[in-house]
Parts: C-alpha cells; structure tokens; sequence
C-alpha cells in the first residue's frame, strides 16, 4: 500500500513538471531578461560643440557647452552652462552665456534660462550692445515669402524678468522686454522702464 502511494505521487509529480514543458515550449521564450543594448530613449555629450543650420541652410545658432541631453520623444535639448553665438538675420555676431538652454526640435525656440549676458560684436556698421537679463525666449519664426523666394527667418527675444540693454548711446531697463534681435529693433520694455542718456549723446541729439 505505501509503495503504491509513493509511486501515484511520483507520477503526479512527473505530470506536473512534464506540463510546465509544454507550456514553455508552446507559449515561446521571455526575452524580456535578454540585453538588448543601451537604452535609446535619450542621450547625452559632454564637452562638446553644435553648429545648427536653419532650414535654408544657413548658420543659426552655435552652443559649446560642457554638458548636454536630448530627449528621444520630443527630440528637444537640454543644455548646461552654454557659451553660444547667435547670428541675426544682417550676419551680426551675438555672443552670450546662461546658467542653462532648453532647444526645441527644430531649433525655433531657445529658452536661456537663469541669469543671461549677451552682447553684439560690433562692426564697421554696427555698434556693440550688451543685453543683461535672465529667462530669455528666443524664437525664429518665417517672415514669410516675397514671390517665389522665402524671405529670411526673423529672431525675436522676449522675457519676464527685469532687462538692460547697454549700447554707447544709451542704457535703458524695464521689468519685462520684447526686442527683434536684429538691431534691437522694435524694443518695448513692459513695466518700470528708466531711460538714461549719457550728456554726449544729449548734446549730439541737439545740434
């Protein structure tokens, strides 16, 4: 009698595991546990250089910067303590630094956030500015078309924080900016806007 239970619960065990087989050789393989590589959702470069293009193939925009991370879903960049060049649409040189950049897919949005110094190299034809500020947005957008020809992209910059803009004729601040790159034309401060003019310019203005 024992040994005949002890041999129903051989074969039960040997039931049991034969049909954990089956299933395993039916139902196929989890690969979930196999390497598969590094993950690809994001990236990062350290030390490194980017030259970005617009769409027309012109220089855009250059960051040099000791960190950076691409995010693989919306494909838009973070980037730390940048030192970029800009280039505005008369091939004037913007150079500036913030604590960090956030850059969207295409490149048509540059958040510089944390405080920002920027400044235009000057040229034969244009004078040097410095722009002092945190939390600027800049962004390209189409000027549309003349014709058949598209017509250059225009860069404009925009914050909430308190801004000043420096230039050999004048220095003025407000809380709040909206400025076309390109000159600083169209400059609007939005609140608590001082103006100061040095007596040279003054005296220039009235002759």
């Amino acid at each position: 009698m024992e040994r005949r239970l002890v041999a129903i619960i051989f074969l039960l065990a040997l039931g049991a595991v034969l049909t954990q087989i089956g299933v395993w050789m039916l139902g196929g393989h989890d690969q979930s546990q196999e390497f598969v590589g590094p993950p690809r959702s994001d990236y990062t470069l350290t030390n490194f250089t980017v030259d970005a293009l617009d769409t027309e193939g012109r220089h855009s925009f250059t960051i040099v910067a000791p960190r950076l991370a691409r995010k693989e879903e919306d494909g838009s960049i973070f980037v730390t303590a940048p030192d970029y060049e800009i280039i505005d649409n008369s091939g004037n040189v913007w150079k500036g630094t913030s604590e960090s950049a956030w850059i969207n897919k295409d490149g048509s949005v540059m958040r510089l956030e944390g405080k920002v110094d920027m400044h235009r190299l000057p040229t034969e034809k244009v004078d040097p500015v410095q722009l002092l500020t945190s939390d600027l947005t800049v962004t390209t957008t189409p000027k549309g078309r003349k014709g058949d020809a598209p017509q250059p992209k225009e860069k404009r910059m925009e914050t909430a924080a308190l801004a000043t803009v420096i230039d050999p004729d004048h220095v003025a601040h407000g809380v709040g900016m909206k400025a076309n790159l390109e000159g600083l034309k169209e400059l609007e401060f939005l609140s608590d806007v001082h103006w100061i003019v040095p007596p040279a310019s003054t005296v220039n203005a009235t002759n």
